[in-house]
C-alpha cells in the first residue's frame, strides 16, 4: 500500500509555534524531507523528534524527487519541511507534490506558519483581495514585474532581503509614487518583531538610516 506525503509548516521564528499536529506528525512518519538538515536538526532536537532526516532542497529537488515518489509508492510516509513556514511557498516543494500528484499520491498539508499572512493582518492595508508575488526577479526582468504590478488593484505581498530593500523601495518610490501606501514587516514571531507603516517615502526614509536586518515581508497598497 502505498504511503503519503505531509506538507508541515515548521516555525518562522518563535519555535513555539509548531503545531501539536504537526509534532505528532514528524514524530510519525518513517523519513523528514528537509531543506537544511542543520536547521531543521536544531527544531527536531528541541523537540525530541527522532526521525530519520534527508535533505531536499533547490540545488537537488530535481534528482531526488523520483527518489522520494517510489519510497512513498512502497508504503513509506514522508514529511516535508523548509527552514521555516510553509513548503511550496518561495521555497522547495513544487515539483514534489507535482509528482506525487501525477503517481496518484495522496498529499496531505498542514496548516501552519507562513510570514506573508500576519504582516499582510497586522498592514491596515486591505486583505479581502490580494497578490503574493513572493520574491522578485534578482537582475533581468525586475523593472518591468514592477510596472506590471504598479496598475494591480489588489493589495501586492512580497518577500525582500534586507541587503535590498533600500534599493526596492527606492523603485516603488519612482513606479509606483512617492505616495503609496505600504507596511514593512521584518522578523516575524521573533523577539525584535516589527512593522514600520507609511507611504514608500516615510517607510524608506525611516530605515535608510538604520540597519535592517532579518527576512522581510514588504506589502504594498493597490490602486
Amino acid at each position: 500500500m502505498s504511503g503519503k506525503l505531509f506538507l508541515v509548516p515548521t516555525p518562522i521564528g518563535n519555535l513555539e509555534d509548531l503545531t501539536f499536529r504537526g509534532l505528532r506528525i514528524l514524530k510519525e512518519v518513517d523519513l523528514i524531507l528537509a531543506e537544511d538538515t542543520r536547521t531543521s536538526g536544531k527544531l527536531c532536537k528541541h523537540y525530541n523528534i527522532e526521525t530519520p532526516m534527508q535533505s531536499f532542497h533547490l540545488h537537488n529537488e530535481h534528482q531526488k524527487t523520483e527518489h522520494f515518489i517510489n519510497e512513498i509508492v512502497n508504503g513509506k510516509n514522508l514529511a516535508l519541511i523548509t527552514d521555516a513556514g510553509t513548503p511550496g511557498i518561495s521555497d522547495p516543494g513544487y515539483l514534489l507534490v507535482k509528482s506525487c500528484i501525477e503517481n496518484s499520491i495522496v498529499v496531505e498539508c498542514l496548516p501552519g506558519a507562513t510570514a506573508f499572512v500576519p504582516a499582510l493582518v497586522v498592514s491596515g492595508l486591505p486583505s479581502h483581495e490580494f497578490l503574493f508575488v513572493g520574491f522578485l526577479p534578482q537582475k533581468k526582468g525586475r523593472q518591468t514585474k514592477l510596472e506590471k504590478l504598479s496598475k494591480e488593484e489588489r493589495t501586492v505581498i512580497m518577500y525582500e532581503s534586507p541587503h535590498k530593500i533600500l534599493s526596492t523601495l527606492e523603485q516603488i518610490i519612482k513606479i509606483f509614487g512617492a505616495e503609496r501606501k505600504v507596511s514593512l514587516s521584518r522578523e516575524i514571531s521573533k523577539l525584535y518583531e516589527e512593522t514600520i507603516r507609511g507611504t514608500a517615502e516615510e517607510v524608506f526614509k525611516q530605515i535608510s538610516d538604520k540597519p535592517i536586518k532579518g527576512e522581510i515581508v514588504l506589502l504594498i497598497e493597490g490602486l
